[in-house]
């Protein structure tokens, strides 16, 4: 199956997962989605990941989050979608929820969270928005 956008796929299945209260969610494998969850785990919104092998395909399942019965993602929104880029200087990086939540750039550094990159003093492409 071709997807047009994989990052929002993947947002979607882990949003989708939770309103249904898995434990874990399944996902193709790719260096972005990797080094996205990667920010995730880092900042405490998913318990971890790990890359799996099944059939010659790479996969990669998510172990979702949840306290006290309700999942720690409340809203994981994507923002720069494949019909429009959406790019921010370090000066223009937009605070979630007062810092409350986290954005997620693309920068010329890797992937990081809003706040790395403000004392990486580098601004990119903002992936995403997680609450």
């Amino acid at each position: 199956m071709n997807i047009s956008d994989p990052l929002g796929d993947m947002l979607t299945r882990i949003r989708n997962a939770q309103m249904r209260g898995m434990s874990k969610v399944v996902t193709p494998s790719s260096k972005l989605r990797m080094r996205v969850l990667e920010v995730l785990m880092e900042e405490g919104f998913i318990r971890g990941y790990a890359e799996v092998e099944k059939d010659g395909h790479k996969n990669i399942e998510i172990e979702l989050k949840y306290y006290e019965g309700q999942p720690v993602i409340s809203e994981i929104k994507r923002v720069s979608k494949p019909g429009r880029r959406v790019y921010s200087s370090v000066s223009d990086i937009p605070l979630v929820r007062n810092g409350l939540g986290i954005s997620i750039l693309s920068t010329s550094k890797g992937v990081m969270s809003d706040n790395a990159a403000r004392s990486e003093n580098v601004g990119g492409e903002v992936l995403c928005r997680v609450f």
